[in-house]
């Protein structure tokens, strides 16, 4: 369910952008009549309406992300701050200035920020992956280095592949990409770890296990 809360803003954008894609003249003529406050000039063309209200659905649902956490008194993840502040900077130029640029940058800005995070956080004496996980895994000081320095390289890869796509394809293939490219590839980057951190988890087979008295 936390994985679909996480995510529900990308699922949101993709299907804003496909139903506004397909109906190009109505979208241009609802995004002109609705937020022509927003936009330099106050005139949405068609082929520009997809990506501007996708981009207005994704800030509106990342707000809402947030006020939904704090109204129920639930903390607010640093890494939901920060993207909600990215959507609303990068998506807001990108609205006002009718361009797509902004709002592709904002996914690699995003994996960037969270691997520079991972990156600098060792220098003082902290690692964010022990921080969330250690409660639940006893590892080795080399284990849980390794492990940091495969989300510092993972995080640095998609952040350089979504500008490859978003750069070399049309948009179309970028919103593809964002959702089923960027969601695939974390989950089986996830998976992968999790059975590499299997050899290190207690063989509960060899765990001899107390008799009831």
């Amino acid at each position: 369910m936390k994985l679909l809360f996480d995510f529900l803003p990308i699922i949101l954008f993709f299907g804003a952008f496909k139903y506004a894609d397909r109906n190009k003249d109505w979208a241009a003529a609802f995004a002109s009549q609705h937020f022509a406050f927003l936009v330099s000039g106050g005139v949405v063309g068609p082929d520009e309406a997809p990506v501007l209200l996708a981009t207005v659905v994704v800030i509106v649902a990342t707000l809402a992300q947030v006020l939904w956490l704090r109204l129920r008194g639930r903390k607010v993840d640093t890494m939901l701050w920060v993207s909600l502040g990215l959507v609303v900077v990068l998506g807001g130029l990108t609205i006002w200035f009718h361009s797509q640029t902004f709002i592709k940058w904002k996914p690699t800005l995003l994996y960037w920020v969270m691997g520079g995070t991972f990156l600098i956080a060792p220098l003082f004496g902290k690692n964010v992956l022990r921080v969330l996980l250690g409660e639940q895994l006893a590892l080795p000081e080399p284990v849980w280095a390794r492990l940091n320095w495969a989300w510092v390289v993972f995080f640095g890869l998609m952040g350089a592949l979504n500008l490859w796509v978003a750069y070399s394809f049309s948009t179309d293939a970028w919103v593809n990409f964002k959702l089923f490219g960027g969601i695939g590839l974390m989950l089986a980057f996830t998976i992968g770890q999790g059975l590499w951190l299997s050899r290190y988890l207690p063989d509960e087979a060899a765990t001899p296990k107390k008799e009831a008295p």
